[in-house]
């Protein structure tokens, strides 16, 4: 009986393991999400982030662990977390980015300054299509109803067909 019993807890620990990673969003680099294009091709969705910032880690973890939000981000993009004051030197293209002493608070990422249209604000999150083409920033705090909209917009192609503002008038939460 005691063996039955150490099998079983053994099990749903297995079980309730599997399902906790399955709820996490695969976040990668933005150097392997790259690569990861060249073999398939999803759009990019980056989140600007830095240690200090308090909204940050709320939104890693109510938004980023919100189950509807994780499996919508895992099926439609790469995900890319980006610390915009820590990272290393990655080439794009023509152009190497790398840590701007004087920008921001502790000095600031060019590829951040970049996508942010040198708009520093944490959190920040930044669509990119799938050549990794600016679609749009999108700074501030989301909670999963407000980041259903925009990564509907972006994922599902909207933006090629209607403005936003159209899109957001007929648009319902789905989370």
């Amino acid at each position: 009986m005691k063996r039955t019993i150490q099998v079983c807890v053994s099990l749903i620990f297995c079980f309730s393991s599997a399902l906790n990673a399955q709820e996490s969003i695969r976040w990668m680099s933005f150097t392997d999400a790259m690569e990861a294009s060249k073999r398939e091709k999803k759009k990019v969705l980056i989140d600007f982030y830095t240690d200090w910032c308090g909204w940050c880690k709320k939104m890693d973890a109510a938004t980023f662990t919100h189950p509807q939000v994780v499996k919508y981000v895992n099926e439609h993009f790469y995900a890319v977390k980006f610390n915009a004051e820590k990272e290393k030197p990655i080439a794009v293209r023509d152009t190497v980015y790398d840590i701007i002493p004087n920008a921001g608070r502790n000095g600031t990422h060019g590829l951040a300054v970049a996508l942010l249209n040198g708009k520093l604000a944490y959190p920040s999150l930044v669509f990119l299509d799938e050549n990794f083409n600016l679609l749009s920033p999108l700074p501030g705090y989301q909670t999963p109803p407000q980041l259903e909209g925009p990564m509907r917009y972006f994922a599902e192609n909207y933006y090629l067909r209607q403005a936003w503002t159209e899109f957001q008038q007929q648009f319902k939460s789905s989370f």
